[in-house]
């Protein structure tokens, strides 16, 4: 049996009769590099100027304002240059905004009472910037960065922006970046900034130092309520909200509401002379919402009239300023490349008790000190 044709299937032959098989489509050229250089360079987003980038986040164009957050997360110099370059233009356009921490333990329900006060607030015409701090894992140093997953109603609100960062193992470091991020969103046109932080415990301190209002989230039922949380938190909260306060827990807040505030009596007075509310709601049902957003504009009011407001701002951009110095110092030391060499060297000299931690430190300081450019 002969096939006379090249690319004739053997099929059509009169011995198969009752088969009958079309000829295929002529076949395209399979892919060079040449078409994937072509096409990567089609997609590849062409790179903006500084004043580009500031200009865009002027006018509110989320999609630039993403790209400068990102620049500002990079830990890479050029990327850091740009964006420190992007936050000095946009500075004098920022300030305007209420900056509002917001914590508790988990499980208290952050992204659903988020979700619930971001749309009361955007549904009276304001614009709202969720900044939420993910934990990183330690041993991977990834993050889940879910917060969008969890707030799907306002994630699709076009009045808000939902921008989770994940910590990275490096809280100062993830902290300084999360205020920078506030001076872009604050530039791009939002009014209220949320910053949500995970858990109870260090973090709370640095969101503390760049925030407005401190707002503490907390569950009525969950054992004894004063125990499970650090007096100093308490101490931080300019207002502390009973979360699912609904169905047959309402009672149970009402009574987790009176222990709490008996416990912020014993406290001594505030710094800015607001004396702390402690509030009920359900963010589910949203109810108890309106009441707080209250609390809220109401300390503004107080903190303003007393001139407390600016006296704050002040006190934090002063504080951010010494630890942006600390994370330098700290950054060009380790990042130093003899010091990198002599690190293994004093580790081995300290396990081995040759000398002690306290010298090996002094040794590698004195040696930076003098060696440094």
């Amino acid at each position: 049996m002969i096939v006379d044709k090249e690319h004739e299937h053997i099929e059509n032959d009169p011995a198969y009769m009752g088969l009958t098989v079309n000829e295929g489509i002529v076949q395209p050229e399979s892919v060079n590099d040449e078409s994937v250089k072509r096409f990567l360079k089609h997609k590849r987003k062409r790179s903006l100027s500084v004043d580009q980038y500031v200009e865009g986040i002027l006018k509110g164009d989320i999609p630039l304002l993403s790209q400068a957050v990102t620049l500002v997360e990079s830990s890479k110099p050029e990327h850091q240059h740009i964006a420190q370059e992007i936050i000095v233009k946009c500075l004098p356009h920022s300030g305007k905004s209420v900056r509002i921490g917001i914590t508790g333990v988990p499980g208290v329900g952050k992204s659903t009472f988020i979700e619930a006060l971001g749309k009361y607030i955007t549904s009276r015409g304001g614009k709202l910037a969720v900044l939420a701090i993910d934990p990183s894992s330690e041993r991977t140093k990834g993050s889940i960065l879910g917060d969008k997953t969890r707030m799907e109603e306002l994630s699709s609100d076009p009045n808000a922006y939902i921008r989770p960062s994940p910590s990275a193992g490096s809280l100062g470091g993830v902290a300084r970046k999360t205020r920078e991020t506030i001076i872009l969103c604050e530039a791009a046109g939002f009014d209220t900034i949320f910053i949500e932080t995970v858990g109870v415990g260090q973090s709370e301190t640095a969101v503390h130092s760049m925030v407005d209002f401190f707002l503490l989230l907390m569950l009525a039922g969950a054992g004894d309520e004063l125990q499970g949380i650090k007096r100093g938190i308490m101490e931080m909260a300019d207002a502390i909200t009973i979360n699912k306060a609904d169905g047959n827990n309402i009672e149970k807040a009402q009574l987790a509401r009176i222990q709490y505030m008996n416990a912020l009596h014993l406290f001594p007075p505030t710094e800015s002379g607001w004396q702390p509310k402690v509030l009920t709601c359900s963010a589910y049902q949203k109810t108890g919402i309106q009441e707080i957003w209250k609390t809220i504009n109401d300390y503004l009011a107080h903190c303003k009239s007393n001139g407390y407001f600016q006296y704050k701002r002040n006190e934090q951009a002063k504080f951010w300023m010494y630890e942006t110095i600390n994370e330098q110092l700290k950054s060009n030391f380790y990042l130093n490349e003899t010091i990198a060499r002599m690190l293994a060297d004093a580790e081995r000299k300290v396990l081995s008790e040759e000398i002690s931690s306290f010298v090996a430190a002094k040794q590698l300081l004195d040696f930076y000190n003098q060696h440094k450019k």
